[in-house]
């Protein structure tokens, strides 16, 4: 099972399914959304998925025809994505509260991509801040 949760605790959700495969999205609107260079994205199966607390303070933003961004109004973690007529959620995976391993799938729309950031770059790393 996978479960997760907004930033303040508020929203959660369970899913009763194992991990599977996950990408690091670099389109615009995923940036925009998150503030990031990217965005990490697990698809689940939608009859595994249900939400266990909070549900009533979501708010979602309809970011192209169709396709749902749920959030917590309260604290404006981004938890979800979906299109009703696809038989997956889409998980943002830095909501994930269970340990998930990569590596993964793939880095998409790296054609839009932020001009700032490579994944090919070898940026030095620290365990904790500077």
């Amino acid at each position: 099972m996978l479960t997760g949760s907004c930033l303040c605790g508020a929203v959660a959700y369970e899913v009763d399914a194992e991990p599977g495969a996950f990408v690091h999205c670099h389109c615009r609107t995923c940036r925009k959304t998150h503030g990031s260079a990217f965005s990490t994205v697990m698809p689940v199966p939608r009859m595994a998925f249900r939400w266990v607390r909070g549900e009533e303070l979501l708010g979602a933003f309809e970011s192209s025809p169709g396709k749902q961004r749920r959030f917590c109004t309260r604290c404006g973690s981004h938890i979800t994505a979906e299109r009703d007529a696809q038989p997956n959620v889409l998980l943002r995976m830095g909501c994930l509260d269970s340990p998930v391993t990569g590596p993964a799938r793939a880095h998409i729309w790296r054609s839009i991509a932020a001009t700032w950031y490579d994944p090919k770059d070898k940026t030095p790393e620290f365990p904790e801040g500077l």
